[in-house]
């Protein structure tokens, strides 16, 4: 089979990727398993930042051990050629030729997404309609996984909860406002000017311009403590979670850090929020640092609205198989306002 391959990533990743033909299709493990696999024939597979951040900050020795990260890409839309043996009838949710969309596992999958097949654990993969575009559904596995359970466990759904979104534009907000919405909860967001149509289209009920406030941090507290959860994806300003007391209900009211660099304002930061009282500097309000949970019922339930409509994934452009190194290229500018998808194969 063909996938993008790279061993050193001097000058960028985008200038090391060359697209191998050579590489074994990978083998399904023959012991049944309570998690069992899927092999999947890939279609699409969208990129994020985390495939070039973690190649570009992994150093060669350890690359070379997990050969995973020899093939960047962790979503994928495509069908399922085989499955697994598994110990329970319960684990037997797909057949061969199922359209599904997921996301693989960081450190145990033996390749990554950017390949013509890929192995997938079962819990991480969900079936979806026949008729979805697989382009589209190529890009939700992390960046959807990400907003639903930063959203879903902490509002009540049906109920109106006030929800503000920090960062409602980029690949993660654009899902948490659609996922909010379709969670029946009244949602805020912060973004700048220029992206305030796509958020309103998205279903944003209130929109903040960063740029036209003076701190969106004042402009939150200027509301009352009305709000459920604050989701905070992009990591600033830094005294957004001390200023949430602000706007965060006193009883139940919750902060998910999701974005925020690797620096050391941002680290000090992240720790006092963590463990400081609010008398040394720290918040009154609950804190929770977003980690990823494998929950299989999460993703099908983000199948269901792509089904019924209530979730539509914002794609910018679609790459052809031999325009790899481009993408990435126009990923780590920053400046896109939907997700890069890159289409592996034709057809469904």
């Amino acid at each position: 089979m063909s996938a993008w391959h790279f061993t050193s990533t001097t000058n960028g990743l985008e200038k090391n990727l060359t697209l191998r033909t050579d590489i074994p299709i990978p083998s399904l493990p023959t012991t049944p398993s309570a998690t069992p696999s899927v092999l999947v024939s890939v279609i699409s597979a969208s990129i994020n930042p985390i495939d070039y951040k973690l190649a570009e900050a992994m150093p060669a020795i350890i690359r070379k051990r997990l050969s995973s990260h020899s093939t960047p890409g962790l979503d994928f839309c495509g069908r399922v050629v085989a499955v697994s043996p598994s110990k329970s009838s319960a684990n037997e949710t797909f057949k061969p030729g199922d359209l599904i969309y997921g996301l693989i596992d960081l450190f145990a999958a033996p390749a990554g997404t950017l390949s013509q097949y890929i192995i997938a654990a079962a819990n991480n993969c969900a079936k979806l309609a026949p008729d979805v575009d697989p382009n589209a559904a190529a890009t939700i596995g992390v960046a959807g996984k990400t907003a639903y359970q930063s959203i879903a466990p902490h509002v009540t759904p049906g109920a109106g909860d006030k929800v503000f979104i920090n960062g409602g534009s980029g690949g993660t907000g654009t899902f948490s406002i659609q996922i909010a919405k379709a969670l029946g909860c009244f949602v805020t967001v912060s973004c700048s000017g220029e992206k305030a149509e796509l958020c309103k289209q998205l279903g944003a009920d209130e929109i903040i311009d960063y740029k036209q406030v003076k701190s969106v941090s004042e402009a939150m507290k200027a509301k009352g403590p009305v709000y459920k959860l604050c989701v905070d994806n992009v990591g600033t300003p830094l005294d957004l979670y001390r200023a949430a007391d602000g706007f965060l209900m006193k009883e139940g009211g919750v902060f998910v850090q999701v974005g925020g660099g690797i620096t050391l304002a941002n680290t000090k930061s992240l720790l006092g929020r963590m463990f400081l009282p609010r008398v040394l500097g720290g918040g009154g309000r609950k804190y929770s640092f977003y980690t990823p949970v494998d929950r299989n019922e999460d993703l099908v339930a983000m199948a269901g609205w792509v089904a019924d409509g209530q979730l539509k994934p914002v794609v910018e452009e679609v790459y052809k198989w031999e325009e790899v190194p481009r993408a990435f290229e126009k990923l780590k500018t920053g400046r896109n306002k939907g997700k890069l998808v890159v289409r592996v194969a034709e057809g469904k």
